[in-house]
């Protein structure tokens, strides 16, 4: 199952919605680095339209620290 995913990508003078992204590119990024812990992000399947830090989604969360082992884990803040 695949979801269509935006991302707030933030400028030196305004913020800028990207998307619909799939999944697989989702991911993509995350590893490339263009999208982390601190990124906005929505899809209406995963996150019913609410905005969120990628940070407080468990998977997104898990995959940022299995492909960045040096950056300074993230955990959820609940």
């Amino acid at each position: 199952m695949s979801s269509d995913w935006y991302f707030l990508k933030r400028g030196f003078f305004r913020t800028k919605k990207i998307g619909p992204i799939s999944e697989p590119d989702f991911l993509h990024r995350i590893e490339r680095g263009e999208i982390s812990p601190d990124t906005l992000v929505s899809s209406t399947t995963k996150t019913h339209g609410h905005w969120l830090h990628v940070r407080d989604i468990q998977a997104a969360n898990k995959h940022w620290n299995k492909t960045h082992p040096t950056a300074q884990s993230t955990e959820p803040k609940n």
